[in-house]
């Protein structure tokens, strides 16, 4: 293996569900950033087609194409145009999930009345979310035999996050499928395509934003709990994933599958003592 810039993703193609939230939004410039074409998915028209737009006018390649990715039928549609612009897919990024309201048992709820279907909600956009768009793209990796596929987990599958129970049951499905899913596609295809997956701590979305901090910006008691609790003692920033995400969409990682990469300021590994 020609080890000369093994972190490189040029003449690669890749696609990024999700690609339209803030982690996607790193995600994407980071992809091309390293040299790959990026493929930005997701529901926001506007926000997609601006970050494409600005990766090619600073000389990168993107495309959008808007898909809700529980959408079988969206999914389809971009494979086929992805197919006819660049004719293969080299690895697949499924940053689309997230929490949802429904799926947030709040402290005083009744936890034998929870709301059910919420918490279903929470688990079809997570883990059917990454399921889906991993056979529709996954199906082209494994035809063209090469390929990465980067799933989003969370320090919530690996440790008890209060409020948050629909999304961390939703990421604790993603962590095993992810290794399932590594070893199926080892048994059948050999060395050639790698599931991993990223396992981010406390970072700043539109989803959590007003959960950890106040207006002014300060943190809310939530927000310090977690402070407290990362031994880093502040948020992670979005682009601090990039490195992670590179090394596994790249050949550095041609020898990694089924494995979880946290980026989280030591959050996991610290009782708190």
């Amino acid at each position: 293996m020609d080890t000369t810039n093994i972190f490189s993703l040029k003449n690669k193609v890749i696609v990024v569900t999700g690609g339209t939230g803030i982690l996607g939004g790193a995600f994407v410039k980071g992809i091309a950033n390293a040299g790959g074409s990026v493929v930005i998915l997701g529901r926001n028209s506007t926000v997609g087609n601006e970050r494409a737009d600005e990766i090619n006018a600073g000389g990168g390649d993107a495309i959008f194409i808007a898909v809700d990715v529980l959408e079988e039928a969206d999914l389809l549609k971009a494979k086929e145009i992805i197919l006819e612009k660049y004719g293969k897919i080299d690895g697949l990024v499924n940053a689309a999930g997230g929490n949802i309201p429904e799926a947030v048992v709040q402290p005083d709820a009744d936890i034998f009345n929870m709301n059910i279907d919420g918490m279903k909600r929470a688990m079809v956009l997570n883990l059917w979310g990454t399921i889906i768009p991993t056979q529709i793209f996954g199906s082209v990796m494994a035809k063209n035999g090469s390929g990465s596929i980067v799933n989003i987990s969370s320090v919530s599958s690996k440790q008890v996050v209060t409020k948050v129970l629909g999304y961390s049951m939703g990421k604790a499905a993603v962590d095993i499928y992810t290794q399932w899913f590594g070893v199926e596609v080892a048994n059948r295809f050999g060395d050639a395509i790698r599931v991993n997956a990223i396992m981010p701590g406390f970072f700043l979305t539109e989803q959590n934003r007003t959960l950890l901090t106040q207006p002014d910006g300060s943190y809310t008691d939530r927000g310090n709990s977690v402070i407290k609790n990362t031994p880093f003692k502040r948020f992670g920033k979005p682009e601090e994933l990039v490195g992670a995400l590179v090394y596994l969409l790249s050949d550095a990682s041609k020898f990694v599958t089924g494995m979880q990469l946290g980026v989280d300021g030591g959050f996991t590994v610290f009782s708190g003592v």
